[in-house]
């Protein structure tokens, strides 16, 4: 099947690109799903207040992590760039984003002296809207910077530059439902500790962009390694001990792993 990217569909008479669609609707999509969850969860620990505070250091981490991990993938860019700042508001990425969200959520638990763990209501919401907004990029074909380098395998794939390349954005969709049910079954067998949930997420998220970028064109730092993989580093040396020992996620740390 030949698809002519960036693929463009038509709304009440307005034409618009999918990848905006998708992008806006995943959003839309994740943020009810959230809501339909914290309804559900009658262990909700954290004070209207509180949770407003938490969210406005969730969002506004995740907006300047995403922009600023984004700009970083190509400092020359950057630096060349005519007007600095519209490039910083232009480029994004999903893993700036939810390590910036990371920092900004404990700064602002920090700050309001908040103990609880705050991360499992968003993994599943987190993941649909990741899925839905992977759609979309892969939609936009090289017309948006998340296409893969060339390759000889059979399931290469013209993305609109006439070359056969690593659908990389299929990839991650595929990776994430795995995660998905991975997570869901992972629930079901052991008995985890309030927000152990969220690290395996982003633990398994980590490990798999830092793997998956070097199969992506970009600007590389050194060891041929892009400020993305070295994010996922950062972000994966933060949840060490957890990787070493899947005991620390557990509720009771007497619990069996048999």
């Amino acid at each position: 099947m030949q698809i002519n990217f960036p693929v463009h569909i038509t709304i009440a008479g307005h034409f618009m690109a999918l990848h905006n669609l998708m992008e806006t609707l995943g959003i839309f999509i994740a943020m009810r799903y959230y809501y339909f969850l914290k309804k559900r969860n009658v262990q909700v620990e954290l004070s209207s207040t509180h949770s407003l505070v938490v969210l406005i250091g969730a969002t506004a981490g995740a907006y300047l992590g995403a922009h600023l991990w984004g700009s970083l993938e190509n400092i020359p860019a950057w630096k060349s760039s005519p007007n600095p700042i519209n490039y910083f508001l232009h480029n994004m990425t999903i893993v700036g984003g939810l390590l910036g969200g990371l920092i900004g959520v404990e700064l602002a638990k920090l700050t309001i002296h908040e103990k609880s763990k705050t991360g499992d209501l968003f993994t599943y919401p987190l993941l649909l809207a990741l899925i839905i907004g992977r759609i979309g990029c892969f939609s936009a074909g090289i017309y948006e910077e998340t296409y893969g380098i060339p390759t000889t395998l059979p399931w290469g794939m013209d993305l609109g530059d006439g070359l056969h390349r690593h659908p990389v954005n299929l990839y991650e969709i595929i990776y994430l439902i795995f995660c998905w049910i991975f997570i869901f079954q992972i629930q079901k067998k052991y008995n985890l500790d309030n927000g152990a949930t969220f690290k395996i997420f982003m633990i398994l998220y980590l490990v798999f962009r830092f793997l998956l970028d070097f199969i992506k064109p970009g600007w590389r730092y050194f060891f041929g390694l892009g400020s993305i993989q070295i994010a996922c580093l950062l972000g994966l040396l933060y949840y060490y001990r957890y990787i070493f020992d899947f005991r620390k996620l557990l509720r009771s740390p007497n619990y069996s792993l048999t």
